[in-house]
Formats: structure tokens, sequence, C-alpha cells
């Protein structure tokens, strides 16, 4: 991997006082890359020398930057990119960016905006060469960014989806698509935006509560004697290009209705009373108008009954072609004078004002999406869909968690044809061109395109089309390369269940289509799709900057470190559920990696080695065994969870592991076993050697267990401990097969017990931890692990001694104790010199005297309802707390005055 001068440049093992994230991340990321440790072979593959995996890179758009949603994928991602390549898997992670048609293309528009220009005034060509000019300046920045937060990715191979070997994968699928009937062109109803004046996929309308009124109007006579019908709509306007107005067949009220005609208000023309299944009669008046060219239900509804279309909006949402005085108008400036010429005729016949309802929203400029009758490109999903639903059905894909493939089948089961066409210049153009007497000719990659007299469609395919083809298209497709045979399929897809639908489903349809193996069957574009949710506020809440909720994971890595932000995503990953995340948690993960630093780093100054050959099982203590045991633990348990894609066990795992059990308990038996054996003669002389064995055996591991989490840190530990290479290129941790020892856990979790209730007795008496007292141990426990570890409850507990049993021994306290084994432990405590005993008691009894006048008090007032039903309610909580603090002050206060009396239990 390294040359002999490279392997000069590898870290000092000398490690700082204190670890300074800043000034570690950003030049060992450097080296990792000048090393070539994230590149893929594939003759590794292709020989059998090494098992493949490959990971798909959602492709971030071009004008992004890192928000906390590609914080937590990208950690996911680098977490089974890193972990298997230690596992000795041949990795390939390739990187890209999205071309993001209709993001792009609006901030190019609104530089030139600046100037008083639209893209019009250059031309589509010129403006096509601006926006790739931004893209070499300023677009990207989101690449630098993944470097930041320690993406394993090979920059060998980036990608982008408007590079030419990806637009020849484009043009050769839409052709293949084409030539067999699923690529069509026809007119249907779309989400269209005014504002960019473009048609808009599904993903890119965010839907939000606003306010807006429903207006019911009389249709048809005026006349009480005269046919008329109410209907009810949030948009007066489209009543424009009403043709007609439907009613369910079963409803009485309207039977006498239907087949007959109304007069359309404002317009002057009679429509049809149409009967349809899709009318709800119990919603509202059971009547609805049919706008067929600017609602898709409504569309359908004309569709059936063969109704006229006419389009009422232009492409800026004027009011068009209605022959009324509101042509010309925006909609929402004829919405307010309709309404106003329904009422002076008498029409409106009730309101609700507000009427808080669901609207879609343009992504980029939140202009209010208008549906709207349009001619566009659209794939025939039918067929694709339901392949894309036998493979997960089949088992060649599969969906983690499990429960999510019921809403994946339910999308790709009831899915609608895919409108692929957009009206702007940045993107794939469609490759179709229209002759002089009406031909159509589809072209493909290799072909030319046809001469004098034909037009190219003008309009670009929806970015979704081409990031289908991501997982494929990246490795050479059409031509099968080596990167195809040696990394496809891909072995796993980690994102979101919010794009289930729009990304996921979409690649399983294309991938099937495209790909196959050697004996002609389909290829799945990933064996399985990790999925994860949403990275919500610490209350649970949505992000969005209308909350100002929002969070920046880069002001996060600035001011805690990389590993901090990703160990703190990783820890709140749960299959398929969203999480929460605030600054006190990333801190939070800062003080982890600050407290391995500090563990790693004492272990180091007292001498921690990493052994060449294996322990002597004679020479170790039942401390050093129940530790050896709890890693091998770990490291299966931390293995099994990653292959399940339980990130969140995984990381909380290896967190009270670290913390709890390493650094909290056995970092200070080693500390006692080493400090014991060199002042006492008697003991072995390898005790010492064995300890420090131990320590750099399990800080060995445990690095290597979390370096896929936290690989900044580690890696600096790591090789500082063990003078290593890398840990990027380490090997993955394996459990060291030996025999457990039940006794040694036991004799553990004993001492653990001890210690703890001592400790517990301390604070009780408020004895600064570094106040020192005397102690004894009964006599029932001299065989039990109060007697094998003196010296660590000595140290342990802030003891000055800890002797046998003794009638001599005058005690001031005994605490009482059950050990594993159903054992009795007592110990006695003499606190005479640390306190003044008779003084304390007679504080301790005046608070517990106005303690229980506190519960006396509030219990009178809690037990008077007169008091209760005219004081506010925050004053009867605060009184119904302060009882309770009363109560549990009683029981700490009754527990520490009998502690002086000489008994705790």
């Amino acid at each position: 991997m390294t040359t002999t001068a490279e392997r000069d440049e590898l870290p000092s093992r000398e490690l700082a006082t204190q670890y300074d994230p800043a000034a570690v991340e950003v030049p060992l990321y450097r080296r990792w890359v000048e090393a070539g440790y994230f590149r893929a072979d594939e003759q590794r593959v292709l020989s059998g020398e090494r098992r493949p995996f490959s990971i798909v890179l959602p492709p971030p758009n071009v004008t992004g930057n890192l928000h906390v949603g590609h914080a937590l994928d990208h950690t996911l991602m680098d977490i089974l990119a890193r972990w298997h390549r230690m596992s000795g898997d041949e990795v390939l992670w390739l990187p890209g960016m999205d071309h993001a048609g209709i993001a792009t293309q609006t901030v190019v528009e609104r530089q030139l905006a600046v100037d008083g220009k639209t893209r019009h005034d250059f031309g589509r060509d010129l403006f096509v060469q601006k926006v790739w000019d931004w893209k070499q300046e300023s677009g990207g920045a989101i690449l630098g960014q993944m470097k930041r937060l320690g993406d394993s990715v090979d920059w060998d191979r980036e990608r982008f989806t408007l590079d030419d070997g990806l637009s020849d994968a484009v043009q050769t699928i839409f052709k293949q698509l084409y030539d067999e009937g699923l690529i069509y062109r026809a007119e249907r109803i779309i989400n269209w935006c005014p504002g960019c004046r473009t048609a808009l996929s599904d993903i890119e309308v965010e839907h939000s509560e606003d306010a807006g009124e429903l207006v019911s109007v009389r249709y048809g006579s005026l006349d009480p004697d005269g046919d008329s019908i109410v209907v009810a709509t949030t948009r007066l306007e489209s009543m424009l290009g009403d043709t007609a107005v439907a009613v369910h067949p079963d409803d009485r009220r309207y039977s006498q209705l239907v087949g007959r005609t109304v007069l359309l208000p404002l317009v002057g023309r009679e429509i049809p009373v149409v009967a349809d299944d899709h009318v709800e009669p119990t919603f509202g008046t059971g009547a609805v108008k049919v706008t067929p060219a600017h609602d898709p239900n409504d569309f359908e509804i004309g569709r059936r009954h063969g109704l006229p279309m006419p389009t009422i909006l232009d492409e800026s949402a004027r009011i068009t072609d209605t022959g009324t005085p509101f042509d010309g108008m925006d909609r929402f400036e004829a919405r307010a004078a309709v309404k106003q010429a329904l009422r002076e005729q008498g029409r409106i016949v009730g309101e609700r004002v507000p009427y808080i309802h669901a609207v879609g929203h343009c992504s980029r400029s939140d202009d209010v999406i208008e549906p709207r009758l349009s001619t566009q490109w659209f794939v025939k999903v039918e067929p694709l869909a339901r392949a894309a639903g036998d493979a997960v059905r089949d088992g060649r894909t599969v969906i983690h968690p499990q429960e999510l493939a019921a809403r994946y089948f339910d999308w790709v089961d009831h899915m609608h044809d895919w409108c692929i066409s957009r009206q702007l210049w940045w993107g794939h153009r469609i490759p179709v061109w229209y002759g002089p007497d009406g031909e159509v000719r589809c072209v493909g990659p290799n072909e030319e395109p046809p001469g004098d007299g034909w037009t190219q469609d003008p309009d670009v395919l929806d970015t979704w089309f081409s990031s289908a083809l991501w997982p494929f298209s990246t490795m050479g497709w059409p031509h099968q390369t080596d990167t195809l045979r040696a990394f496809y399929p891909t072995s796993v897809l980690v994102t979101g269940y919010d794009i289930l639908f729009f990304w996921v489903v979409r690649m399983m349809m294309f991938g099937l289509y495209a790909t196959h193996d050697e004996n002609g069957g389909q290829h799945v574009p990933f064996r399985s799709v990790a999925l994860h949710g949403l990275v919500r506020d610490q209350y649970g809440k949505k992000m969005s900057k209308t909350r100002g909720n929002t969070v920046d994971p880069l002001q996060w890595i600035e001011d805690y470190g990389a590993d901090a932000v990703r160990f703190t995503l990783a820890r709140g990953s749960n299959p398929g559920a969203d999480q929460a995340i605030a600054t006190e948690w990333v801190a939070g993960g800062g003080k982890f990696c600050s407290k391995l630093f500090n563990a790693t780093r004492f272990a180091m100054i007292n001498g921690a080695t990493v052994p060449q050959t294996p322990l002597d099982a004679r020479a170790l203590t039942a401390a050093d065994r129940w530790i050896l045991d709890r890693l091998d633990e770990v490291i299966t348990q931390t293995t099994d969870l990653l292959a399940d894609f339980q990130f969140g066990k995984a990381a909380e795992g290896l967190y009270h592991f670290a913390w709890d059990e390493f650094c909290d308990w056995y970092l200070e038996l080693a500390k006692i076993q080493i400090a014991g054996a060199a002042t006492d003669t008697t003991a072995s002389s390898g005790r010492v050697d064995t300890t420090r064995a131990v320590l750099g055996t399990v800080l060995d591991g445990l690095l290597r267990l979390l370096h896929p989490f936290v690989p900044y840190v580690t890696e600096t530990l790591w090789t500082s401990l063990t003078g290593g290479e890398s840990l990027v290129i380490a090997d993955w941790p394996r459990a060291s097969g030996r025999s457990t020892d039940p006794t040694a856990t036991t004799w553990v979790a004993d001492v653990q017990a001890l210690v703890t209730e001592i400790r517990r007795f301390r604070a009780d008496q408020n004895l600064a931890p570094s106040r020192k007292v005397p102690a004894t141990l009964n006599a029932d426990a001299e065989a039990g692990p109060g007697d094998r570890a003196r010296a660590l409850l000595t140290t342990a507990a802030a003891l000055t001694r800890l002797e046998p049993a003794s009638e001599s021994f005058t005690a001031t306290a005994e605490i009482r104790l059950s050990l594993s084994a159903g054992q009795a432990v007592t110990v006695r405590v003499d606190t005479s010199g640390t306190i003044d005993t008779a003084a304390e008691k007679t504080r301790l009894s005046k608070d517990l005297v106005a303690a229980r006048k506190e519960i006396a008090d509030t219990a009178r007032k809690l037990g008077n309802p007169e008091f209760i039903g005219r004081a506010p309610v925050v004053v009867v909580d605060k009184i119904r707390a302060r009882a309770a603090k009363a109560a549990t002050d009683v029981d700490s206060l009754t527990a520490r005055l009998a502690a002086m009396d000489g008994a705790v239990t």
C-alpha cells in the first residue's frame, strides 16, 4: 500500500496530552487518500483473491451542501465500507454528483437575473455552457465536505450524471425503452411550477398546511324552481375550466339531475351532471365540480365520460382562453375577482375562512404547484414495476427492516406512469427528433441525428431518470466492463425510507430491465436495501427552516470533530426509525472520543503493549479474564449487529464497553494490579507484564471495533499503540476462541456491587471523594471478593485501610450487601474522624422536621377542594412538585440518620 519513504511519514508513537480533532482530521484524511487505501481493484475480485463489497452512494446534488441527512447517510455507508475493508473484502464505494437539473438551472438563472437577464437572452447553447462554467467554479462543494466527514470513497472513480459515459447510458436505455413501447408521449395531468415553468416529479413537490378558503357556489338556476346544484372549492378560478358536475350514482339527492345540464356561472355555458363512483357522497354536498385539465382526479373523470378538457392557465399560471373578463389575470388575482363576481350574482352560499388544507409547493421556488394538462413524455411502468416487486418478493433483494417491505410493495403495485420530461435546458436532452412531415425518430448514442428540417425535442429528462441508472452506469454500462463483472450487482444501498419510492424503486426498475447475468437472467441493482429514518430535532420534531430548528453538521464538525458527529448519528440510528439529535449530544460524542484518548494515553504511560504471542492464561487475574471475555463477546456482538445493519445497537454496545467496563472498571483494576505488584515482593515477576499485555490486547481490539464509527481518533491511538501502518487496512478483530470464565465474571460483579454501595454510602454522608476512611469486612466475606480484592476496594472506595472484622474496631456505620452467590457482606465504616457526628445528626434532624412540615403543609393545600378550584394550574403544579421533593428528602434524611446510628442495608 505504501512505500518505505511513506512509512517514514507515519504518525509518531508519542501522543499529545489531549486530543485535538482540528489538528488531526484533515492531514490524516489526506494521508489515507494519498496512500491509496480507498482504491478498489477489480482484478483482486475477478482472480478470486477477495470477495467484492460494493455500495451505492446516493449522488448528492452538485448545488448541495452537507446537511444532517447527508451526514447520517454517509456515516452509515462509511461504517459498512470500513468494516468490510477491514474484514478482507475488496470495497468499491464510488463517489459522484447529480447534475440536479432544476436546482442547478435555478441557481444560474438567479445569477443572470441580477443583471436583468434571462436564459432566453443567451440562447440554449450559450446558457448551458454558462451552467457548466458555474459547475466548474462553484459546484461540488459537498465533495470536500464528504472528505471532512471521513468518507472512504474511491476518489479516482468520481462520476457526474452528465459525464459522457453516463450520458451514453441514458441515451441507450431511453432508446431501448422507446423501441419497446415503454416510453411514450401523451397529454396528461402533471405537477407544473409556474415559477420554474416546468413539470415536476412528486419528490420535487413539498406539501404544507396552508390557510385558504373553502367556498360553496350554486351552479345552475337561481330560480328556486330551476335546476341547481351546490359545489365547494378552494380554487375558485378553476371553475372557469369546469366541463361537468359529478355525483355518486347511488346518491338519490341528485338522481333527477344526472344526464341533465346546469349553467356554469360567469362563463355562461351549460355543463352536464354525470354520475361517477369517484365521488364521495358523504363529503361536503356530495357534488364536485369537474375541471379535467387542472385536477388529476377530474382528468380521470373526464376521460371516463368523454368530457372536453380546456386549459385555462398558461405556463405562468395566468387565466387564458376563457372568453371572460378574467383572461390575463394571475390565478390569485383571478380567484378574488371570480369570488366577487359570484357574490354579486348571489351564488355564494357558504364560506369557510380560514380553511387549512395541504398545498403543494415547488421545492426550489416555493411557488404553489398547479395541476396542468400538458403533453409530456412518460415511462410505462407496469411491467417494470412488476419485475421490481417480484425481485423483493422472491428475496433477490432484501429490504431492512423487513416491515418496510410492505410500503415498497404498496408503491410498486400501484404505480402510475412516470412523467420523465422537464421544460428545462440543463440536463439530458430527450433524444427524439421531429421531421418536417410529422416523422418521429429516436436516436441512440451511436447514431447520427437526422439532417436538415428535423428538430430535436426541446425538453430534458427528469433528473431521477439518470440517477436511476447510477448503480450500473457508473461502472461502465452498457459496456461489459471489468468493474461491472467484479462489483455488480452492488452489495447494499443505504438510504432514508423517505425516498424508497422516488429513487429506490426507479433503480430497481431500470436495473432489472437493463442488466442481466450470463444466463440472461435479470440482475438486481443491489442485494440489500438498508433503510434508516429521518433526523429530527431533540424534541422529535421534523427539521425545517420555517421552524428554525435546522442544524449544521459542518459547524458541529468544526466545534467537536467529525468523529463526534459520526458517533452521535450512528448511535441514534435504528433500522427504519427516525432519530433525534441535539448539540449537547454531539458534544457528548466529543467527550467519548476524549475519554477514549485519555484512557489509551494512560494505558500507554503505564506500559500497555500489544503482545505478539498469545497471553498465558495461567498468569491472568480474575479481572483480566473478565475483560478479555467481554472483549470476545463485544467482537461477536458488533460483527453480528453490523451484518444486520443495526448501527445504533452496535455503537451503543461499544460505547458502554469502552466507557463503563474498560475505562471505569478494568483500567482501575489494572492500575491497582500494576501498583500492587510493584510493592508486593512475593508477586509473580510476570504479573505486571501480563496486565500491560491485557491492556494492550483490549485496546487493540476496541480501537479496531470502533474504527468504522470514529476513524480519526482510533487511527491516531492505534498507530501510536501498535506502531502499525493504518487501521484502514488492519484486520477486523476476531474472538479468541477461549472458553469464558464465569467465576471471573461473578468475582468482578461482586467487586463492582461492593464498591458501588460503599461509594453510595459516602455520597449520602457528604464525604468528599478524596476523604479516606477506615473500614473492616465481616468474617463471612473472608473467602469472597472482599479478601481477594482488598487493595482494589481500598483504592476504589477511598478507604484508608480495609481489614478483617475485629471487635476492637469502632464503627459509626455498617454497609450490608448480598453478593451474587447469596453471600452476605458487611462493611463497617468509621467516619468519626471525618465529620462531627453529633452536630451532623442535629443538622439532619432539623432538616427532617422541616421536610415533614413541608409534606403536611402541601398535603393540606392539595386536600382542599376550594383551594384547588380557584388556584391557577401552574401554582397547583408547583405545590405538587414541592410535596414530591419533600417526600424524597424525608426518605434520604431518614436513611442518613439510620446510617449514623450504625445500620445501612
